[in-house]
């Protein structure tokens, strides 16, 4: 996956940001959302976050 792409657009949260927050230690969807801002708006992301959570 390209860490350029931007899987939360409401909050411009790329895969790359999410990546580094898992290897920080999140490692649930509620993590990264703290640690990043991601899925927080709308929801419309968060199953691209747990598919790169799964994916690490």
């Amino acid at each position: 996956m390209d860490r350029e792409e931007i899987i939360c657009h409401c909050m411009e949260v790329t895969a790359g940001a999410i990546m580094d927050a898992a290897a920080a230690g999140a490692k649930t969807v509620e993590e990264v959302q703290e640690a990043t801002g991601a899925g927080t708006v709308c929801g419309g992301c968060l199953d691209d976050i747990q598919m790169i959570l799964d994916s690490l």
